[in-house]
């Protein structure tokens, strides 16, 4: 072959090669997002105003088009919630931004790519497990990991654009530890018309991928009947664990709430969870470029499926439940044996107090079966404080039982 042909050659591989996410650039993102600086992140503070204008600056710096309300931000106020996660304000009066860009690749259909970037603060927060130390929640799992997704998912979509057949919106969303405030708002107030979003996808603590294991949950893949032929033709070494519903503790709820299809990717809960201790030095970055491929796999099936199809999902049981009392224990949202695996177990709390250890399987509460987390719930919402009750648990394959008094 001649030379003048190989370096033709040469030079178009070079042009069509395909940039990768970078374990640098996840690891630079989060670093700065749950610095001390940030003060955890919280809307209204300082710190929030410093996450935004980081966030800001890597869509601007990418070439997104701003798509808030007022350049790259939608400014909202809000009222705090009795309950986290909750849907009714009342309280503390608070203010938030999220921040939203867009790619347009002049397509039909528009993927929406979230995660909320802000966190608790302070352990004042009243969903902090800290409640008697006055430090920092930096929140690098949750969801600096999750921001820090967004940011290099805009940056890979808009080198790797030409093969594209939909348009992508990257939104940042604040207010989400109160109540799903910010995605709440952009869905009622949406800078696009929803009608034309193939889907949404979300991460919420996308950061701490077990090696072990590789399990990475995938919620809401019963909102369109379209997934099932995407999610079988997956190249991925990871352990995909399903749940269908589209209702959920995170702000895809908001978007499946406008008929949308959606899905939320989440590497596990741990017992670092809404405390101090979540800090960049526990993130599994490569773990998480590991899940931000699979992410690009995923949208790039979906800009080439027609329209998907919306199909709404059975609410889950947790949601319907209200209990006054609690075990004091951090579920294993990955684990998909019978039964309730336990993954913390909180100081002071009556599971602590009872023996429990993280790793026991929960079995039985009193005469109610335990055979997952919905189970679990339901046992709950048969208490009141101060009744007693047994615990039927597995420890190292032996069936134990224990008193304990809520």
């Amino acid at each position: 072959m001649k030379l003048r042909n190989i370096i033709i050659l040469l030079l178009i591989s070079c042009k069509i090669s395909v940039a990768q996410v970078q374990v640098a650039d996840i690891k630079s993102h989060i670093s700065y997002l749950a610095d001390d600086k940030l003060q955890g992140r919280e809307p209204g503070t300082k710190g929030e105003k410093l996450a935004i204008k980081y966030i800001q600056k890597q869509f601007e710096e990418i070439g997104l088009k701003p798509k808030g309300s007022k350049g790259y931000l939608q400014h909202f106020e809000y009222k705090t919630l009795a309950n986290p996660h909750d849907t009714i304000g009342q309280g503390k009066e608070k203010n938030g931004s999220n921040v939203v860009g867009y790619l347009d690749n002049q397509a039909a259909y528009t993927i929406i790519i979230g995660g909320h970037f802000d966190h608790l603060g302070y352990h004042e927060h009243p969903s902090s497990l800290d409640k008697n130390k006055k430090l920092i929640h930096n929140g690098a799992d949750d969801n600096a990991s999750g921001t820090a997704g967004v940011i290099a998912l805009a940056k890979y979509f808009s080198q790797n654009n030409t093969k594209e057949k939909c348009n992508f919106l990257f939104i940042c969303f604040s207010g989400e530890e109160d109540g799903l405030i910010g995605s709440k708002y952009f869905s009622n107030n949406p800078t696009i018309d929803l009608k034309d979003v193939q889907c949404m996808l979300n991460m919420d603590m996308i950061g701490r991928l077990n090696d072990s294991t590789l399990k990475l949950m995938v919620y809401g893949v019963g909102t369109s009947s379209n997934y099932s032929s995407i999610f079988s033709s997956l190249n991925t070494s990871l352990k995909l664990g399903y749940d269908s519903a589209g209702i959920g503790p995170s702000d895809q709820t908001s978007f499946y709430l406008k008929d949308i299809p959606v899905l939320h990717f989440f590497t596990g809960q741990h017992s670092d969870y809404h405390k101090s201790s979540d800090d960049k030095e526990k993130i599994n970055f490569k773990g998480e470029v590991m899940v931000l491929e699979l992410i690009i796999q995923i949208a790039e099936k979906m800009c080439n499926e027609p329209k998907l199809n919306f199909t709404k999902t059975k609410q889950p049981e947790s949601q319907k439940v209200s209990f006054k009392v609690t075990l004091g224990i951090m579920p294993d949202y990955t684990f998909e044996g019978k039964g309730l695996r336990v993954d913390n177990v909180n100081d002071g709390k009556p599971a602590e107090k009872a023996g429990l250890k993280a790793g026991d399987i929960i079995m039985q509460i009193g005469s109610i079966k335990i055979e997952n987390i919905y189970d679990y719930m339901k046992a709950l919402g048969q208490f009141k404080k101060g009744e007693s009750t047994t615990i039927d648990f597995l420890r190292e394959g032996k069936m134990q039982q224990v008193g304990l008094t809520f």
